[in-house]
């Protein structure tokens, strides 16, 4: 494998970071291959190991770069927009982005980190701000300040999103004759704000 000089670390790795993502685009997680990496790239799989140490930290660090791909779009889609609407946009933007990127999307969600291998911080940033996100729009329209309980909510909010989301793309709302996830799941998560926001008071 020729090219061993052609990069310095730091371009390689984004070299290899940047194919990585095109061919877990093109093939998901369950057919991910480093091999193929590093045949696109032109660098032995040695070579990626040396940059990365395993596979498992390569797909981490691929998974997180997709997780700023999507706090980025989610972001400029929030500009201009005002009020409980930015929640539609969060919502709606979760499915869009989802579908629109589905092997990534579902690759965050497939990888499991193998026991005794701690995530570093600098992937764990990348992938809360998408959270980070939510938590600020949802605590913007409820009458409190306790963060704990923000936090809490969001996850929630998170976890029906994601169960809506995942039933649309895998088929089961369609088995179900349901013919228009998006607008369940933006019930739910308004209903769920606006009892919380009469419970305290709003």
């Amino acid at each position: 494998m020729g090219r061993r000089s052609d990069h310095g670390r730091d371009e390689l790795r984004e070299l290899i970071l940047s194919t990585g993502q095109e061919v877990m685009a093109e093939s998901g997680y369950a057919r991910f291959s480093a091999r193929e990496v590093a045949k696109r790239v032109g660098y032995s799989v040695g070579t990626i190991m040396h940059i990365f140490g395993n596979v498992d930290l390569l797909v981490m660090t691929i998974n997180s770069r997709t997780f700023a791909l999507w706090s980025q779009w989610i972001e400029a889609r929030l500009e201009g927009v005002e009020g409980r609407e930015r929640i539609v946009v969060l919502v709606s933007g979760y499915f869009d982005f989802a579908a629109s990127n589905v092997n990534l999307w579902a690759a965050i969600y497939e990888h499991r980190v193998p026991a005794g291998l701690e995530m570093p911080e600098s992937l764990v940033a990348e992938r809360v701000r998408l959270t980070d996100i939510i938590r600020r729009e949802v605590g913007s329209l409820l009458p409190e300040d306790d963060p704990d309980r923000i936090a809490r909510l969001t996850s929630s909010l998170i976890a029906t999103v994601h169960g809506h989301c995942a039933f649309a793309l895998g088929g089961s709302f369609a088995l179900m004759g349901e013919v228009a996830p998006l607008e369940l799941a933006i019930a739910r998560v308004m209903e769920v704000l606006q009892a919380n926001s009469a419970a305290r008071g709003a």
